[in-house]
Formats: C-alpha cells, structure tokens, sequence
C-alpha cells in the first residue's frame, strides 16, 4: 500500500481519536474470528460513527488502495470477517453505528443502524407488542449488519425465511464511497433490479451495509414445544410432513438430532437431563406458536399434533413442555450440541443443505460410507430439518491429535463431504456463509456460469477489489495468487 504513516495520520484526522486506532492492544482483539481458526493483520481499526463517516471514509481507503475488511459482531463462522496475514488492510467495525432509527408499531417495521446487536434488537420489538422473527445461538453479539451481510438463518426459518425475507430497505456504502439508500420500503416497485437483494449475503464484498429496514410481527401469545422420541430420521421427515399439514402456519420449529447429541449434551451440561426416560435413535424439537386471538387453542393443537402422530407410529414417546422454563430447558439442550461436541475433540463441522425432501436419504446414506471410509471417525447430522439445513459434523477418532487431524485428514474428509452434497443437489453453504474457510471448495465445486457471474459483478462493483478481498467470490481460473 502507498505510504502506510500517511494513511493512518489522514483516517486518524478523518474519524478522530473514537474511531481509528492502530494501538496494538486494542486491534488486536479484532484480528482473530471466534472460532480460532484465522488470524490476521491490519493496518488499523476504523470504528465510523455514522453513514457519512463511513463514506468519507471508504473514499480514503480508495485513494490510498487500502483493502476493507467489514467486520459486525466478529461471530461468523467462516473466517469472513478476519484480515489475511499481510498486514495491509484495515478492519472496518460498524459496532458505533448501534442506533435503532426509528420503530413503527403500525407499520410493524424497523430501522436500524448496522451495528445493532440482534437481542437489543429482540428487546426493543418485545417492549411494543412485536418480535424480530429470528433468532440464533449469537444474538447476543451478532449484528444486524453482519446478520443481513451473511444471509443469517436460525431456528425460525422454516416459517419466517432467512435475514433476506426480514429486510425491507437497505442502506450501504459502495466501494467508490458512495451511498446506496433503499431504507423506505415499498409493497410494488418495479424501476428494475433489487439492488438490496444484491447486496444481502455478499459478505462486505460489494457494499457495506450501514444500515436496515426490517419487518416485524406480533408478539406470540403462547408456545408448546414438544421433545419427540423417533426410531430414524426418515421417520422425521415422515412427523414433519405431519406436522405442517396438521398445525400449518402455527409450526414455527422443527429440529432433530441423533442421540449421541442428546448424550454429549447430558455430559457437558451440568444438571441436564434427558426429557423422556428411554433412549431413542433420534429426537425431533418441535414448536407451536399462536398469537392472542388463539392463545386457548394451543394445547389442544399441540395435544392433537401429538395424538395423531403416535396414532399413525411416526413416534415413539413425547412430552410437551409444561411451562415457560420447561420449553427454554429443551431448547438448551439444542442449542448446546456444539459446544458439546467440541469438548469431545476434533471435528470437521459443515454447514450443509439438500433439498428437504432428500435430507433423511442424505444422512443415512453419507453416515455409514463416512464411517467405512475413514475408520475410527463418527458421522452425526442436526439442525434443521424443516428447512433442508442439517450441520453435520464428522468427530475425529480418538487417536486424534488436534490441528494436526483436521489439517490432514479433515480436509480429505471434508471435501468428500462436499462432493456427497453436491450429488444430492445441495449447497455446501446453508447459513454460515462462504468466507475465506470455504472459498476453495466454492470455486471447486460451484456451476462455472454462476461463478463468472459473481466475478463480473465484483469487478463491476468493486475494480479496485478492495471490498473484503480474498472472501467469498472465487478467483478466476487463470487469474494470479494474490
């Protein structure tokens, strides 16, 4: 980059003392993602106040050909917010930028800056009578930018959509500094493409999102969920089918997981227990939801739900949660398999999709090869199976040496996975996103015409490629190493 001292000097005056810094100490932090898998260096850390600061600001990285790593919550999953080693880009944080605009009870919509985190967000729809539709282990750190940057799905997908089926209006500052502002939302605009759609889920790559409109709806009344003992997945696609005919738009979740999930959550969990006194092959999570005007109706629902499954052998036993507590208690013990699992030892984690109908098959076909193939390894798949969206994790052997395994052996393992998922017409990306960890597979993997596509429209957007470079879109065949 030109003249590293001149740069900083000029962003410092820029932005002033609250937001540039290149003090180590407080940079540092920010170099590393979450998870440990990367780390970088950067020139600095820019943390702009407000829309306009960020386009001066990018307008400044332009001219000096200085590379911008967007970073919100820094709680991605793919390394899609980590600087590389080269010590040349700067992290851009959005984290200042955490005001909620303006909340429209009637509209049921809100807007909100970039970085606003998502339970602050929860909180403040919850205090006028609505909720944001969705929700993730993270909330507690990841933003709202990040959220609509990556695409973030969750556990409520399968009735409300993704983070692109939330956002009603966008704003975002492009590579040259300028402003695209789209936050009013209209029902019927036809002036041509949807710019924001674009935008959503392209990882900071083509824009840097400043801010958001985003949809509401009514608060919930009540919720049962249920804790579901199955024989096999299949029949879980089978309770799933049952499920949506029979509870139709009150289904708001329907997760599964095998019992060495359940087992290595009851390890790690201090004063967990299982919900139901046998052991099953699988589980199924599953929550209704009704809004005041059929509030009275939900434990019948729920109770007819189950009656009619068991009637039909889709289950084997169940237990509807008999409380507040008692439903959040079977959540927990969803949301803690991944940290249960990582206590366990090494692992090769992939965030996949098939197509639904297909999900079962998938599983019980790649589990067993898996494990012939690569002796001594455990295959297990949870999430959710409503909306096609299985983790799926391959548990090292207990031999493994950590970093060494995944390096080696992972890498083979994973790739094979992919090429399994690819068969099934299938992403190798759910909701994590692409990032840096999975940029090589992408390029490996993806159709050729939609990746020349992806790179015509980075070019067009972003010719100086300075917008989170080295994520995402993959690089030409023919083109050099940067």
């Amino acid at each position: 980059m030109r003249d590293r001292d001149t740069f900083r000097s000029a962003a410092a005056e820029l932005l002033g003392p609250r937001g540039f810094t290149y003090d180590k100490d407080l940079v540092e932090p920010w170099l590393t993602d979450w998870r440990g898998r990367y780390t970088g260096k950067a020139v600095g850390l820019a943390s702009p106040g407000s829309t306009d600061e960020v386009s001066r600001f990018v307008k400044l990285c332009s001219a000096y050909g200085v590379p911008i790593v967007p970073q919100g919550g820094n709680s991605g999953m793919s390394g899609g917010a980590t600087p590389d080693d080269g010590g040349d880009s700067v992290i851009l944080s959005l984290r200042r930028m955490n005001t909620i605009r303006e909340l429209d009870v009637a509209a049921q919509q809100v807007t909100c800056g970039a970085g606003v985190v998502l339970q602050t967000l929860h909180e403040a729809a919850e205090a006028e009578g609505l909720r944001f539709p969705l929700t993730l282990g993270g909330k507690g750190s990841a933003t709202i930018g990040g959220l609509v940057s990556t695409n973030a799905g969750g556990t409520q997908v399968l009735r409300h959509g993704t983070m692109r089926a939330q956002v009603l209006g966008l704003e975002s500052v492009l590579a040259d500094g300028s402003v695209f502002s789209n936050l009013v939302p209209l029902k019927k605009d036809n002036r041509g493409f949807d710019l924001k759609q674009l935008l959503i889920g392209s990882e900071g790559t083509l824009g840097i999102v400043t801010a958001a409109t985003l949809r509401l709806v009514p608060q919930t009344a009540q919720r049962r969920v249920a804790w579901i003992g199955l024989s096999s997945i299949s029949r879980a696609r089978e309770l799933l089918l049952h499920c949506e005919k029979r509870a139709g738009d009150a289904l708001e979740g329907f997760e599964v997981l095998p019992h060495h999930c359940l087992q290595s959550v009851l390890a790690h969990l201090p004063d967990s227990r299982s919900p139901l006194s046998n052991d099953h092959g699988w589980y199924a999570l599953v929550e209704l939801v009704a809004e005041a005007t059929e509030a009275d109706a939900i434990d019948g629902l729920a109770e007819d739900v189950l009656h009619s499954a068991m009637e039909r052998d889709l289950i084997e036993d169940a237990v509807i949660s008999a409380s507040e507590a008692q439903a959040e208690a079977f959540w927990l013990l969803r949301e803690s398999i991944s940290p249960a699992e990582r206590a366990i030892g090494p692992a090769m984690q992939h965030d996949i999709s098939v197509p639904v109908a297909r999900m079962a098959e998938f599983v019980e076909t790649a589990s067993p090869e898996i494990e012939k193939r690569f002796p001594g390894t455990t295959a297990i798949g949870f999430g959710h199976l409503g909306d096609g969206n299985i983790h799926y994790h391959v548990l090292a052997p207990p031999s493994a040496v950590q970093g060494e395994w995944e390096m080696t052996d992972g890498k083979i393992i994973s790739a094979f996975v992919h090429d399994l998922v690819t068969e099934f017409g299938g992403s190798i990306s759910a909701e994590h996103g692409i990032g840096q960890m999975k940029r090589d597979e992408l390029s490996r993997l993806g159709d050729p015409v939609a990746l020349g596509l992806m790179r015509t429209i980075k070019q067009a957007l972003d010719p100086q490629g300075i917008l989170n470079p080295g994520k995402l879109v993959p690089l030409a065949p023919d083109a050099p190493t940067p």
